[in-house]
């Protein structure tokens, strides 16, 4: 109770523990300024019951004492707050981070197999293949010519290190062109660490035959092009995000100290972030998107739970009118909005964390990236904002103290200058129609959401192939014109078979007895290539497939060869194992593997979101509510990305070409990061009606006053939000696009719809209801009148 007893003495010199003060005499009884919130605050103990658990208590002290202590040690916790920054970067550089290995990606079949290989050395390898062909315009491609290229190409890529072999050159059946298939060395996902060198051959080699056209592509090229594409493409969303996120900090708050206050946090809590998750890459492997995932969340976070600090600062400071020092301003703030933003990072990282249950080492290395800057953003809205917020307290203090000197005015009462509504004018239209006919909006609400949802039931789950990347990437120009020259090279399917030695012979056979059944396939190119270890233990079948992985009849091959051939040929040798790989079986079975996760991590996101709910308030019935409301608002964000990107019509106007499709990741990641974000706004927005109801004021009174006191807060923060994730849609990888655009628009239905509409049309629907079992607010709400009239809204 001494830090509730402290706050009390900041607002109330008549409270215990209040400091003797020569500027103020009220009288014993009336407090200086009004208490938090325009309520009484009431003891932590007695918060949603007889007795909060420990839990609660500690959450709410915690902010407070280290709030004090930042506050009273400005200059020593902004240094510390640098030089943890600068720290994490530090070691996180000095270690390195760990990349993820080809073994850390292997799901289900297609993942069995490919451990079966790799068992007698014939797993994947990097392969580049060069491309000769003539020069457009110059008519039928010269043979001589292009031998004469094709051996000059062989003869550079073997002088080089990282080459292990170099094919032969291989005719296409139309004659227009010549191939090196060159295979480097290393595992599968190393081979963009060597590819500049293979590339800068190919360039020499084009430079000495002028009259051909020469060019390299692979997935080691298409990949490091594509990374590389993705790079720019991020720091041009930082460029649209930055701005727009300080033109929104200046209108809320009107000040550029203000405004630069959230972005500086949220920056610097991203580096730390950086810093912290190559060395969290040593236990979660990193594979590529940890980066984009941390600076995604991290400033929304970020900006989020500055945001909920600053403005709850502010209102304090305002109704104080001065009569509050700055410290004593933020510890107030601090009871508060402090211990909202520790509950909302708790919610995110635990949402968060559900996505490890995807045994998916991608999900293990986008759940720590959320995890890690979540938790640093918390770290640093607890340590260095309150040092902050004193210093432009103090420093906006001694220019009013200025300006009253040189009016005359140095020894008058400060003018109590009242908070501004939280609530504009389209809010307050909103509200005033939801607590006049809430069963109406509620109805309203909830159709239109549902509406928004029904393009679920189409919802079809692929993964993103290559031929899903951008053409602006030369690679991938010379990918199209590789496979309509060869268009075996699209995809293939590979039977991997693991029996005893003395046995080979016999597993040849059957492979050889596969390989005549698949060749009249038409689905199939007809041709095959059998390999076996060194050992003789592991056999490797590769049957070619003209069409792309994403192509309906790449994938009937793949479940011909799984459900008829192989049953009938290796499946009937007893003892052996075997299994089926290779691009089809990979595009097909990652989505599958998908499917059978979301269920297992969507209830546990409902789960979690129920039970850091009723943690936070004490309430089962808010918990089922923000259970509802999460998946009310995830679904319809994900029936409108169904709606956008699976049909052709919004193909312009976002600058996409369809697939058909959704990324098989994106839902899995919406469900999460949506449910982990809206606790922000539930957690804040339900804070303050809880507070105004702890107080006494009618539930009814207290969910208009508390839903139209956090609107202004709340809409700046999902216009950040917006603005982030929205700078995600212009970019070229397919799956970011989809990502970005189903954030964007989860975030706008959660604020602008559910947090304004159907949230307090329930809420006043259910009255004291909401509460229950808490006995604690059932006490405050009976403690007064129910007829107590309603503050107007807005």
């Amino acid at each position: 109770m001494r830090h509730v007893a402290r706050c009390r003495a900041a607002r109330d010199p008549t409270a215990p523990g209040a400091r003797p003060t020569t500027t103020q005499h009220a009288p014993q009884t009336t407090p200086v300024v009004p208490p938090i919130g325009g309520h009484e605050v009431q003891p932590v103990e007695a918060v949603g019951g007889t007795e909060a658990p420990a839990s609660i208590y500690a959450m709410t002290k915690l902010p407070v004492r280290v709030a004090r202590w930042s506050a009273g040690h400005p200059w020593r916790a902004i240094t510390g707050w640098f030089l943890f920054v600068v720290l994490c970067l530090g070691i996180g550089t000095a270690v390195g981070g760990n990349a993820a290995k080809s073994a850390d990606f292997r799901i289900g079949e297609a993942g069995r197999a490919e451990a079966l290989a790799a068992q007698g050395g014939l797993q994947q390898r990097p392969v580049e293949r060069v491309l000769i062909t003539a020069n457009p315009g110059a008519g039928r491609l010269d043979v001589a010519a292009a031998t004469a290229a094709a051996l000059d190409v062989t003869a550079r890529m073997r002088a080089l290190p990282d080459v292990d072999s170099v094919s032969g050159p291989i005719r296409s059946a139309d004659g227009t062109a010549l191939r090196l298939d060159v295979v480097i060395k290393g595992p599968e996902l190393e081979g963009d660490q060597h590819v500049d060198a293979l590339r800068a051959q190919t360039a020499q080699a084009q430079a000495a035959h002028p009259s051909l056209r020469i060019e390299e592509t692979g997935d080691s090229s298409i990949g490091k092009a594509v990374d590389a594409l993705r790079d720019k493409d991020l720091s041009k969303t930082e460029m649209i995000a930055l701005p727009i996120t300080l033109i929104t900090m200046l209108v809320v708050f009107a000040s550029i100290a203000m405004a630069l206050v959230p972005l500086l946090l949220a920056i610097s809590s991203i580096l730390a972030a950086v810093g912290l998750s190559m060395l969290a890459s040593h236990v979660f492997p990193d594979t590529g998107v940890g980066v984009n995932i941390i600076l995604l969340i991290g400033m929304a976070v970020g900006v989020d739970y500055t945001l909920f600090y600053l403005k709850r600062e502010r209102e304090e400071r305002a109704r104080s009118g001065g009569r509050m020092s700055p410290q004593a301003v933020v510890e107030v703030a601090a009871a508060t909005s402090g211990r909202a933003v520790v509950v909302s990072g708790l919610a995110v990282m635990v949402s968060s964390a559900t996505m490890y249950l995807a045994d998916d080492v991608i999900f293990a290395n986008i759940a720590t990236a959320a995890i890690v800057v979540t938790l640093v953003a918390v770290i640093s809205s607890m340590t260095v904002l309150p040092a902050l917020l004193a210093k432009l307290g103090a420093r906006a203090q001694r220019r009013r103290e200025r300006k009253q000197a040189r009016a005359g005015l140095r020894h008058k009462t400060a003018r109590t200058r009242q908070p501004e509504s939280g609530a504009g004018p389209v809010i307050s239209a909103l509200l005033r129609a939801t607590s006049k006919r809430p069963a109406v909006t509620l109805a309203a609400g909830v159709i239109a959401l549902l509406a928004l949802a029904s393009p679920l039931l189409g919802l079809n789950l692929t993964d993103m192939g290559p031929e899903t990347y951008p053409r602006t990437i030369p690679a991938m120009q010379t990918f199209d014109r590789l496979n309509t020259a060869f268009p075996e090279l699209k995809a293939m399917n590979q039977v991997v078979v693991s029996a005893d030695a003395s046995r080979a012979q016999e597993v040849r056979a059957a492979l050889d007895d596969l390989a005549q059944r698949a060749k009249s396939d038409p689905d199939m190119a007809g041709t095959a290539t059998l390999r076996t270890s060194t050992d003789g233990r592991v056999s490797l079948l590769e049957l070619a497939v003209p069409h792309y992985v994403s192509d309906k009849a790449a994938r009937q091959s793949l479940k011909d060869i799984r459900e008829n051939y192989l049953p009938a040929t290796v499946g009937k040798l007893p003892g052996v194992e075997a299994a089926v790989t290779g691009d089809v079986a990979r595009f097909a079975d990652y989505p599958e593997h998908q499917k059978q996760k979301l269920p297992l991590i969507v209830g546990a996101l409902l789960l979690a979101t129920f039970a850091m709910t009723v943690f936070a308030f004490r309430s089962v019935v808010l918990g089922l509510i923000g259970m509802l409301l999460n998946l009310l608002s995830a679904g319809a964000s994900l029936g409108l990305l169904v709606l956008v990107f699976q049909g052709t019509w919004a193909e312009g106007l976002l600058s996409f070409h369809s697939t058909g499709s959704i990324g098989s990741r994106v839902p899995l990641l919406l469900f999460v990061i949506l449910f982990g974000l809206s606790m922000d706004y539930q957690v804040f927005v339900i804070s303050r009606i809880r507070e105004a109801a702890l107080s006494g004021v009618p539930t009814r009174q207290a969910v208009l006053q508390g839903i139209g006191g956090s609107a202004r807060v709340v809409t700046s923060a999902a216009l950040v939000m917006v603005t982030v994730f929205a700078s995600f849609v212009p970019l070229h990888i397919m799956e970011m696009k989809q990502m970005g655009f189903s954030l964007a628009s989860a975030v706008l239905l959660d604020a602008f719809v559910i947090r304004v509409v159907i949230l307090p049309s329930l809420m006043l629907l259910l009255g004291n209801a909401n509460w229950w079992p808490s006995r604690g607010m059932r006490r405050a709400q009976t403690a007064e009148s129910a007829d107590r009239p309603l503050v107007k809204v807005g």
